[in-house]
Formats: structure tokens, sequence, C-alpha cells
């Protein structure tokens, strides 16, 4: 299922892969032509009139829905800010939390997803680490097992950024949704590759910069409608709050809508980026992207396998996202990653707490057997 037959045309659209095999959209994805162009573009008009020029606002409102759409929230429910820690650093800070509320999470995520929650001990919050079998297999069964009476809010990540692990977002939303238990999804590891939901998500973060092929520091950021007013905005301007003509008011009051969780100027150029990302994945169909992304798993892991190589992870199924991460008894992990990224492979090292280290790759569809056939072949050399 190539999307790019024609090998001129994918090098066209996605310059990259005139140079190198890109495999790191877990980590920080190379722009596609047509999200340079977009920022590019309204820089260069930004050089000719002022950059909130008369169609911005208008472009930003169409970017709201784009987003939405993508994770089945409304546009109202959208405030555009990156990166990822600040959504979830929003969260954290503007709940009303009370002595002794509880926050369930996951030690070995991204510290982006564990820092906003540790600091709320600061105001009385306990934090308890939820203790998977295997790193990253979060179940809907261990996060109710593990929820107490004072359990406040779940924060989790919908893919493990590590071992790839992609959780049932609906079914544990739906169960801590019976036990009025908030829940919050760091989801940058999904957006973009994957479909997401928000039906039974409170709260969401997802930067641009991964699997939406968008700019850095742009991103979605989702709160229910309903809880606009239980999660108070901490970061307060002339943009959220309103200030007729400019003149503050001796009250606050925020503006309607997830508008009232951005402070200020927004990055518009970021969003141009973002939007033109979400609409090139949207316009093959993100079920089919994530079908493309899990076909390159399924090429790709049986084939390390035979190389000798260690999976960790699921392999295949519901749970597997498009994050392979091995290593070898035999190789240095190091002396792996030097390597392929010699070879022209872009992908990631990581190690895990014992301090053993990891190749990571990371295929969005627009990849090949043909990109993945060259990593093996430099893997093979070394095993």
């Amino acid at each position: 299922m190539n999307f790019y037959p024609d090998e001129a045309v994918r090098r066209r659209e996605f310059p990259v892969c005139a140079g190198k095999v890109f495999l790191a959209h877990a980590g920080v994805t190379a722009l596609p032509r047509g999200v340079a162009e977009a920022v590019c573009a309204h820089t260069l008009r930004s050089a000719e009139m002022p950059q909130e020029f008369a169609e911005v606002l208008r472009d930003v409102k169409e970017a709201r829905r784009v987003c939405a759409g993508f994770i089945g929230g409304d546009a109202q429910e959208v405030a555009l800010l990156g990166p990822t820690s600040l959504g979830l650093s929003l969260f954290a800070n503007g709940l009303p939390w009370q002595e002794g509320d509880e926050v369930l999470c996951y030690r070995d995520d991204y510290p982006a997803n564990v820092y906003p929650w540790l600091e709320q001990r600061r105001r009385g919050v306990r934090v308890r680490y939820l203790e998977p079998e295997r790193p990253g297999e979060i179940t809907p069964e261990l996060v109710e097992a593990a929820l107490g009476p004072r359990t406040r809010l779940v924060a989790l990540a919908s893919a493990h950024f590590f071992t790839g692990y992609r959780i049932d977002v609906d079914a544990i939303g739906r169960m801590l949704g019976r036990h009025g238990v908030l829940f919050s999804l760091d989801a940058i590891q999904t957006v973009g590759a994957f479909p997401v939901s928000v039906e039974h998500v409170d709260f969401l973060s997802a930067d641009a910069h991964k699997w939406m092929l968008g700019p850095l520091a742009i991103g979605i950021v989702y709160v229910k409608k309903r809880h606009f007013e239980l999660l108070r905005p901490t970061l307060l301007g002339a943009w959220n709050v309103h200030s007729p003509r400019f003149q503050a008011l001796d009250e606050v009051e925020f503006v309607p809508g997830a508008q009232r969780y951005e402070p200020g100027v927004l990055n518009i150029a970021g969003i141009y980026g973002m939007k033109a990302g979400l609409e090139l994945i949207g316009g093959w169909g993100i079920e089919r992207v994530g079908e493309r992304i899990l076909e390159l798993k399924a090429f790709l892991v049986p084939r390390l396998e035979a190389l000798g190589f260690e999976i960790v992870g699921p392999r295949s199924g519901a749970t597997a996202s498009g994050t392979t991460t091995f290593w070898h008894s035999g190789v240095d992990a190091g002396s792996l990653h030097a390597a392929l990224e010699a070879g022209g492979v872009v992908c990631s090292l990581r190690h895990d707490r014992a301090g053993r280290g990891y190749v990571r790759l990371s295929p969005h569809f627009y990849n090949t057997e043909e990109e993945l056939g060259q990593v093996l072949e430099i893997l093979g050399r070394l095993v």
C-alpha cells in the first residue's frame, strides 16, 4: 500500500527522502514540502504587511476546526498551543486541587507527562505510579485496580514513547468516567498516526512536531467544554480575558471557548504549518495512514528478529504503534545508532532506567519497504 508509487513525487513532497532515510517521527519530524511552504508563505506575507493581516483570524478559526476533526472534539474546545508540556502544565496547575487528592500516572512515561503532576505535591496532592508488568503496558484493568477513594485524575500517554505500546483510550476513559475520575491524555505519539477520540477524555495535549508532520512548539490543547469553569487558566493576557478597547477591567472574565487558555499572540506561522500537516494526512485518511504504519512495522519486526534483535513492546495488533524499539546482546546500541547515522538513516537512541541502550525506529506512512531494507542491510553487517 505504498502511497507514493512514483519515487520522484515522494521525494518532491518529502524532501528529506532525497538524502536520508528518515525514521524518527516519534522524535522530531522533518517537514513535508507543503508544511514548510505554508510556514514560509505566512512569513513572507508578514514581511509585506502586519503579521496579523486580515485573513489570519479566519485561518486560525479554520485551523481549530481541522484540529478538532482529528480528535473528534468541537472547535470551541481546542486551544492552539505548544509544546505538549505547556498543555499538560495548564491542566495540572489549573485544577482546584484539595489536600489529599490523588493523581495516578506512570513514572516511565516521557518526563513532560510526569513532572507537571509531581509539582502538585507542593499543593498537597499525592502522586502514585502505575506499575505495569512490562514497560508502557497500561491496561484498563491495571488502571482500575490502582484507583483509590481519593483518586481525582489519571494522566496517561496515548502511546509509550519508548516501547510504542498504544493504550485503549476509549476503554480507560469510559471506566474512569464511571468512577468520576478525570482523564488527561498526552497524545503526541498517536495524533497524526492513528485515529484518536476525545469522547471519553477530559483533557488532551499534543504538539505537532512528531506524527502530525508539523512545526515545533505548536499543537492541540483540548479541554472538554463542561470543564471550562473547573480548569482555570493559569496564563492570563489580553487575548483570553475580556479587555474592551484594550483596557483592563477590575475583574477577570475569561472569553468563551478554549481561547481562554491562550493568553496572548499565537504562533501563527506554526498554526499554518500544523494545519497543512494535518490536511496532508487527512487527505489520505487517518485510518489508511494507521494501517500503512502497521504494515511497515509488520515488514520490519520479523526481519529484525531474524537478525537476532530483541524487540521491546508490542509487535502487532491493537496495542502496536509505529514505534519499534530493539537491542542486540552482541552489539552496543550506540554503535548500531552511529552506523545507521553514518549510512544516512535518521533514528533515535534511547536508554532504560538500568542504562541499557536501544535503537528506536519510527517510520511514517510515506516511508517504504525499500528504505527499511537499507536499514536492515546496515544492521545485518554489524551483527
